[in-house]
């Protein structure tokens, strides 16, 4: 089984993209610790860890805490 992030806008609808999957959770979180900015500026607001169809943790908020 492989990782992936689901991607959702504010109202919790997914955000169609490019899905990439990931060999590991850390290669998945290494990747949104980079790309986290370009998700919300195209219109993610949230973003759930998958491993296979489970749920590993979220759905995490990609703004920033005040």
């Amino acid at each position: 089984m492989d990782y992936r992030w689901r991607c959702q806008d504010a109202r919790g609808r997914d955000v169609p993209g490019d899905e990439t999957h990931f060999a590991t959770q850390t290669d998945a979180e290494s990747w949104l610790r980079d790309v986290w900015q370009d998700l919300l500026g195209s219109g993610v607001d949230r973003v759930t860890l998958l491993h296979g169809e489970a749920e590993v943790y979220g759905p995490m908020s990609l703004h920033p805490a005040s």
